[in-house]
């Protein structure tokens, strides 16, 4: 009986110490596919374009799965082996290709662009291989460009037209290293410099020194939209309720974006960065080393990888938007656990997607303070009515209006759009409604508010008077004005009582007033009218998103 109870103690204790021993307080935790599965529940809805969705934790797939269909009209399923286009998730392996260049000392990140390429104007010899790769050249993004031109969406153009955009720009959007702006005209560029350089394509230079020695066999540069790619999905854009239409490219542009691959050959990506069986912990160093500014601010870009603070882990991804497209692989270094979300429908959020399955993992590893709910507090109209107004961001070139209705502060940056301006102090609010952490602080001294989006650095947003223009004070305004670093023509007419602008005998969008001699158009961004001495209109300049102070000339009537 004692031999007995001995053993059933030794038994116990044994178990308490396999319990023991086997629990870790820093282990990640492990999710059931259930979880995972309610994340992408509306891609599983009938006949609708969904995506694959990866998990890596410490070298193993432990989780994939596709969604949706990777063809709707023949009803082909989203599979792990499905090929998608990752977008702008291929700059990290353009960036590749340069750093492995320098490794090869065939090139050096402090070379100029006007080495490689003497038909740009002499700013380029201002620019070097570094500003590239981290979006600090100030070379006017070419997709912009296209926009402004007026091409549609789905025309077609090619490398040497778009050479010929870049060499014809007279200046750059800023001095080189001054600032930081994201410019796909840079990585194609520097695909430019790979074959410049190798003499071959670029797609051709990876796949020998990329793919095929990781084994990637299923990923290329895709410059050939006629090559049949077998388990390619078609990209989907939403048009009409539960409705798609298919979103694809034929464009053979590659170094911004191009890439084709699958969930699996992207972990073989994810698992170099461990192991470095193929490239030296030098050339991963050089691929995670932010970019420095001038000025000595460092950026959170480093070589197509941005390299930022997710709830107080240390993260690494990029994420990609093309056509029909979306994508992002974030990885969490410390943790050595990614995820991989790629989708073949344009209204997907693979980057709140990949963070919402990493949440289901690694919430004990986050900073609680981080997640703890805003505390609000109320205000009354008294309060609230000095912050009304109208507020111009020169940075983001847009507006917001600001105002009181039942008794709460909202905001509109359009006139179909409304949100709820939440207090958290008597200067600061939270923008409700939204994804993004928004907070907004106003200055009603200086005239201004502060917007900071997800904690980064804030911009600054002037109020403003808006203008108020007549039919025939509007009238001053229309005319035909040309762009030499475009080449393109705008006219600017007044029909049925509404500015309009023109490109040929195209409506590209309608104009409004905003500001004292500030035209916007919503389609295409902000004109800022000059005048002469005499007050008589002689052009404008016009800015978009990564285009800045594109010179038209008014054209005389004859």
């Amino acid at each position: 009986m004692e031999f007995k109870l001995l053993k059933i103690r030794s038994l116990i204790l044994v178990s308490v110490f396999i319990v023991i021993s086997t629990f870790r307080p820093d282990a990640i935790a492990e999710p059931s596919q259930f979880d995972i599965d309610s994340i992408f529940s509306e891609w599983e809805q009938v006949d609708q374009p969904g995506g694959t969705v990866a998990v890596i934790k410490e070298g193993k797939l432990i989780f994939s799965k596709g969604y949706g269909l990777a063809n709707i009209e023949h009803s082909v399923p989203n599979t792990p082996t499905t090929v998608f286009r990752i977008a702008s998730t291929s700059k990290q392996f353009t960036a590749a290709t340069i750093l492995l260049l320098v490794q090869q000392q065939n090139l050096n990140l402090n070379d100029s662009l006007y080495s490689f390429f003497p038909d740009f104007p002499d700013y380029a010899k201002d620019i070097t291989i570094r500003h590239l790769l981290h979006h600090t050249s100030g070379v006017r993004d070419y997709f912009n460009l296209k926009e402004l031109k007026g091409f549609r969406t789905d025309d077609y153009y090619d490398d040497a037209e778009v050479m010929g955009w870049l060499t014809a720009q007279p200046s750059l959007n800023f001095n080189p290293g001054e600032e930081f702006l994201y410019s796909n005209s840079g990585y194609w560029l520097l695909a430019q410099i790979v074959q410049k350089v190798t003499g071959v394509s670029m797609a051709s230079f990876a796949d020998n020194e990329i793919f095929k020695p990781l084994k990637m066999h299923n990923t290329r540069f895709h410059n050939n939209h006629n090559r049949i790619v077998k388990n390619k999905a078609y990209g989907y854009t939403p048009f009409s309720g539960p409705e798609f239409e298919i979103n694809m490219s034929t464009l053979d542009l590659i170094g911004d974006g191009g890439i084709l691959t699958t969930v699996e050959d992207l972990k073989k990506w994810d698992d170099e960065f461990y192991q470095q069986k193929v490239f030296d912990k030098n050339f991963w160093e050089k691929m995670t080393t932010v970019g420095t500014l001038n000025n000595g601010e460092q950026l959170d870009y480093a070589s197509g990888l941005r390299i930022s603070d997710y709830k107080g882990l240390k993260q690494i991804d990029h994420a990609g938007w093309f056509g029909g497209f979306k994508s992002n692989l974030i990885r969490f270094p410390e943790q050595k656990f990614s995820v991989i979300v790629l989708a073949n429908r344009e209204d997907a959020y693979s980057t709140g997607l990949a963070r919402q399955v990493a949440d289901l993992y690694l919430n004990q590893f986050y900073k609680k303070e981080v997640e703890s709910a805003p505390q609000f507090i109320e205000l009354n109209a008294d309060q609230l009515k000095n912050f009304s107004g109208h507020y111009w961001s020169e940075d983001r070139s847009d507006s917001r209006h600001v105002y009181i209705k039942q008794g709460k502060l909202k905001l509109s940056p359009a006139p179909e759009r409304e949100y709820d301006l939440a207090p958290l102090s008597e200067k600061q609010f939270k923008l409700m409604g939204v994804s993004a952490n928004v907070i907004m602080t106003f200055m009603p001294k200086s005239n201004q508010m502060s917007v900071s989006v997800n904690g980064r650095d804030p911009f600054i947003c002037d109020e403003y008077t808006p203008a108020n223009y007549n039919g025939d004070q509007l009238a001053q305004f229309t005319g035909n004005f040309y762009s030499e670093a475009l080449m393109v023509n705008y006219h600017i007419k007044i029909i049925d009582g509404e500015l309009q602008l023109h490109i040929g005998n195209s409506l590209v969008s309608k104009l409004d007033a905003v500001q004292q001699d500030m035209l916007v158009s919503r389609n295409l961004g902000v004109i800022h009218i000059e005048r002469n001495p005499e007050s008589v209109i002689t052009g404008f300049k016009m800015s978009s998103n990564r285009v800045k102070h594109v010179q038209f000339k008014k054209v005389l009537a004859e």
